[in-house]
């Protein structure tokens, strides 16, 4: 979703991305209601064509757009979320979808804030469930199927997650069955992202044969944050095909030290 904003929409993105660590500032629970309210506008837009192409028209004037989202949404949404709405309407957008989006994207934004300090977990959990989603094909199914409704699919989620995640864990997951993504497993990929940068950290994917130690994950969490000049959030995926060694995926980058990569060179070379 980040890497779509080009032009004056990425502008915008990173001013109302201020705007918003501003009006939720020291409150998990103003930021988790601005994240609900954002999100439902994001889904509002999607489906009133005609309501997204006025309120990004840059040939209306700003005062208008205004108006018309406070008739809209005014007294549905919270006073911090109405004032974000204000300021996005009112700017520069590249594309109509990109308004939609990136209230999506604030709303992701809204809800690391609405973690604390635990945004770490609140990562781990999402790509726990996204694994889930990935390697369980009854649950992939159940999330995917179009006969069950988005409130069955939430009860679901809800089941599962229940008091064992974040609140905020729960409620992007939710979010992600929204179909703004392919799958689930891709709407929370790229909401891990949005979380990571909000912290300011990359994310790396780490493919192990077994368990990794602590020591080991802090080692190689230090060296990564060395090498990219900025903390790294691991994902660590146990994968027996890797045999040994580890592999290390982070951004375009592969860093591949395991024993089938090296086998598979030297059999290259045997051949070639």
């Amino acid at each position: 979703m980040t890497s779509d904003f080009r032009g004056a929409s990425a502008d915008a993105v990173a001013t109302l991305t201020g705007e918003l660590e501003t009006s939720v500032s020291g409150s998990p629970e103003v930021a988790a209601q601005v994240s609900r309210d954002l999100f439902s506008v994001a889904t509002t837009l999607r489906g009133e064509g005609a309501l997204r192409r006025f309120v990004t028209d840059a040939s209306v004037a700003p005062e208008a757009r205004q108006g018309l989202v406070g008739q809209v949404v005014g007294g549905k949404v919270s006073e911090q979320a109405m004032g974000l709405l204000r300021s996005a309407v009112s700017r520069r957008w590249t594309a109509t979808r990109d308004l939609a989006d990136a209230l999506e994207h604030l709303s992701v934004v809204a809800l690391v804030r609405s973690a604390g300090g635990e945004a770490s977990r609140l990562a781990d959990e999402m790509f726990a469930f996204g694994q889930a989603v990935k390697t369980t094909p009854a649950l992939r199914d159940a999330l995917s199927d179009p006969a069950r409704s988005h409130q069955d699919k939430a009860r679901l989620v809800e089941d599962l997650l229940g008091d064992k995640a974040l609140p905020a864990t729960t409620s992007l997951v939710t979010q992600a069955l929204a179909g703004t993504y392919r799958t689930v497993a891709v709407a929370l990929a790229e909401y891990q992202k949005v979380a990571a940068a909000a912290q300011q950290q990359g994310v790396a994917t780490v493919r192990v044969a077994r368990h990794l130690p602590e020591d080991e994950r802090a080692r190689l969490a230090g060296a990564l944050e060395r090498q990219y000049g900025r903390p790294v959030h691991l994902n660590v995926v146990v994968d027996p095909a890797v045999i040994g060694g580890i592999r290390v995926e982070i951004g375009d980058d592969v860093i591949d030290g395991t024993i089938s990569s090296r086998l598979d060179d030297a059999r290259r070379r045997l051949v070639g």
